[in-house]
Formats: C-alpha cells, structure tokens, sequence
C-alpha cells in the first residue's frame, strides 16, 4: 500500500514521470497586469471576483464551468451541426451517449446544469417537501427552496472538518436520513439529492458501497434517488483508486454500475464533458420524462435541444466519452494534486484529501484572527488576485446565504476559498506560479483585514455582491 493517497502516479509508473495525455495545438495569450491595475480593478469589482473582467486576470481559476480546453474533434464536430428546431440529429448522438455511459433511459436536453435542476424540482417538488442530501450546492438549493421544499443536510460529519482524511467524506448518513425519513414521513421526501462529488466540502467522492446501502435504504421507503452528476467522472476514479474491488475495472464500468443505483440525474456538461455550453436531465421513471419535457418547452426549448445549438450538443456527445477516458482523468486529477501538494509543504490548511476538480483553501485557518461575518473566503480571494491576477472563488458565508425565514446569515461550518482547475488547459508551471501566489498571501496573512458587504442581490449573493475594505 501507497503511504499517501495521493501516489497513484507512483503506483502506475514508479519513478517515472507521467505527462498529460494530449499536446497544445493552439494557445490564447495571456498577462498579467499592473499591481496598480489589479488594486483599481478589484476596487471597480468590489472585491467581488465573479465581478473582474476577464481581461484583467491573468490565470483564471474561478471555476472549471465552461473553461476546459475542447479536443479537435470536438472542434471538428462543432462543424456538423445539424440546426433544425426539431429532431436535429445531434440531439440523438447526444442521446445516444449518454444512455450508453450512464445507463438512463429518458434524455432531455438543457442549456446547462440549473436549467435541469429547475426541471427536476418543479417535476418532483410540492410545498412542504424535505429534500435530503449530502450537503448543499448554491443553485441546487435555491430551486429546492422556490419549488416549496426544505434541504435536510444528511452527509457524514467527517465532511465538515477540513482535516479529516476519510477517503470518502461525501457519503450519505444513513442514520441522519433514516431519522429524517421517520420524523417528517416518506411521503414528504420526494427523492434524495445525491451530489458526487460533493463540490461545497471540496469536491469530496462517495462510495459504491454507501451508494448501494442507501438505494436499499430509499427501496424500503419508497423513496427516489436523482444523482447530481456534473463531476462523475471524477468520482469515480476516487472509486477505482480507494475502494476494494474496483482498482482493475474502467472508470465507463464504475460510472454505469454507480448509476444504475439512481432513478435519474441531471448534468451540468460544462465540467466533466468538457464543452462550453450545455446541460441535461436523465430519468428511468416514463411519467417524470414525460413532465420534465413538457418544461423544457416552457422554459428551456424544445425537447430535441433543450437551449443548445445544435453543434453544441454535438460537441457535447464527443466529450462524453473523451472525458471518461481513463488516462484524462488521472491527468486531471494528478494536476489538482501536484498544486494541492505545493501548498501542504508550506503547511497551508485546505481541505484534504484533496478532491477532484479543485484545491479549496480553509479560509478559517487561514485567517483565525478574522470573524465569519467579515468573509475571511472572500477575503483570500481579493487578496489573492490583488498579489498575483490570480482568479479564485468564495465557498464559504457568503456563498451559503441568508436563511429565508429568519433573515440572518447562513454559518456553514467550512469557509473555504476554491481554487479550481479547469480541464486541459494549464501547465504545471502554471500550478507553479498559483502555489506562490498563496504563499505569499499566506506570509502577510496577519496584516490582512476583512470586509464589509456593501451590496446583496436577493438570490445567490456570490455571484453580485459587492464589498469593500475594512
């Protein structure tokens, strides 16, 4: 056995280096500009960096949303698009990938993740309904929320503390959602949430095995299971590298098994499937299928494109099974890794360990000395930009928002700063140049100060807020 977790690569290779399995074709400048610029283009900002014009960042790790690197083949299929309103043939490529790497039954297309997210809670959720599931993502949440249901946080506790090693700290506590199920009644739960990974706890997997004992569990209630499944692809491969019996199984084999314990998921193209644009909701249950594309006519477009062109959905087939290749997620995972390695020689706290798409920073270590309410997370990230046009994200109080009956500011317990990577498109020295960046932030941290928020939108805050310097 491996004394880290994190020797994959030296299990595969032993000394041997390992590159990314593919070559550069064609690059997109980049700089960095002035310190005196970045300080103005924070201020203009409001210290927000949602709110930063891409321009003025020089490496831009805010999300890995829409930013990976598209394959010439992808690019080649771009160029046949077929854009009919209705039956477009890339619809049914599209179709037809996804029922053969996720097993589902029903397909229907959105423009991207939260356009299927919507479907899924209006489809599914009335007023007064409890929603369980391990731990909650921001849009997620909010349709749960406007669709008249109420998210129950029912992932394990490990997944709340930064430091805890459990390899799979995004699994379901069976007990908590068991007590849920018992309190409010199965007929008030009309499915579980099930996130894999678990983006808010730092992109942290679930295990078959919790997976499979909670499908038994939602079978003796009755209950349905929808996977959020944007970042699958590299759940799995925490499956095949941590978790006995699937080290020599493909992570397609893995991704197909894990699915079959689901009833339907929704997808946000934009990660894993390596395109720019796009989105979609699968079922197995016909009468779901058949709300959810009476929706999508409503509120996306038609049921054969969903919001998409149709070569984005094109693009989008072929990205499903490039990014299920074996060799491009442990590439991607490893470049995560190699950044997240850097930091833990400096003694950095971030979360461990270290998740699949992103290194996410506690912002509450950290900063010890600066309280939740002056959003120690979005203080990193201003500073962060502020020292190098680094671009990184808030995941912590601001982010959680405010309860809606009370009023009052969420306290998640994890206040983080994510730094994320997006696919197929920096190098190491790249990595390189973000790790110093922390550092030197990190040198100074001390003299560094909090803000006040001086603007709130009513609904997700991150994406608008504006702050000032206190």
């Amino acid at each position: 056995m491996p004394n880290s977790i994190y020797e994959t690569m030296g299990q595969q290779f032993g000394r041997r280096s390992w590159a990314e399995p593919w070559k550069i074709k064609m690059v997109e400048p980049i700089h960095m500009i002035s310190a005196e610029e970045r300080k103005q283009a924070a201020e203009k900002a409001g210290y927000n960096t949602f709110l930063l014009r891409s321009e003025d960042v020089y490496i831009d790790l805010l999300t890995d949303s829409g930013t990976s690197a598209m394959s010439d083949r992808q690019w080649a299929g771009i160029m046949l698009g077929d854009e009919a309103y209705a039956g477009s043939r890339n619809f049914y490529h599209l179709e037809e990938a996804i029922q053969t790497y996720y097993g589902y039954k029903y397909i229907i297309p959105t423009h991207q993740g939260r356009g299927a997210e919507h479907l899924i809670s209006k489809a599914l959720i009335k007023p007064g309904d409890f929603i369980p599931g391990n731990m909650y993502f921001t849009t997620t949440r909010l349709h749960q929320e406007l669709a008249g249901g109420t998210f129950v946080d029912v992932i394990i506790d490990d997944a709340h503390d930064t430091s805890s090693m459990n390899p799979f700290k995004g699994n379901v506590d069976l007990d908590k959602l068991e007590t849920l199920i018992k309190k409010v009644g199965a007929d008030q739960i009309p499915y579980i949430s099930l996130a894999g990974t678990v983006n808010m706890a730092g992109g942290q997997p679930v295990s078959m095995a919790n997976v499979k004992a909670l499908r038994k569990l939602c079978d003796k209630y009755g209950i349905a299971i929808y996977l959020d499944a944007t970042r699958m692809y590299e759940n799995v491969f925490f499956i095949q590298e941590r978790e006995e019996g699937y080290a020599n199984k493909s992570l397609a084999e893995i991704l197909k098994e894990f699915c079959s314990y689901t009833d339907g998921a929704w997808m946000s193209a934009k990660k894993d499937h390596l395109v720019n644009i796009g989105g979609w909701l699968a079922v197995n249950e016909p009468k779901v299928a058949e709300n959810a594309r009476n929706m999508v006519v409503i509120y996306e477009g038609l049921h054969t494109y969903g919001g998409m062109a149709g070569r984005d959905m094109q693009a989008l087939a072929i990205g499903i099974a490039e990014g299920i290749k074996d060799d491009h997620i442990r590439s991607r995972i490893m470049q995560v890794r190699y950044l997240g390695e850097l930091l833990l020689n400096w003694n950095i706290p971030i979360v461990e360990p270290i998740g699949g798409h992103a290194i996410f920073i506690d912002a509450k270590k950290f900063y010890p000395h600066i309280p939740q309410e002056q959003f120690p997370a979005q203080t990193l990230a201003a500073q962060l930009y502020l020292d190098s046009g680094v671009r990184s994200m808030e995941r912590g109080i601001v982010s959680a928002g405010r309860d809606p009956e009370s009023g009052e500011h969420r306290h998640p317990s994890l206040e983080l700063t994510r730094l994320t990577i997006p696919r197929r498109v920096y190098t190491q020295a790249h990595m390189d140049v973000v790790a110093e960046s922390v550092k030197a932030v990190y040198d100074v941290r001390e003299k560094t100060k909090g803000l006040r928020m001086v603007y709130e939108p009513e609904y997700l805050r991150f994406f608008q807020a504006r702050f000032e310097l206190l």
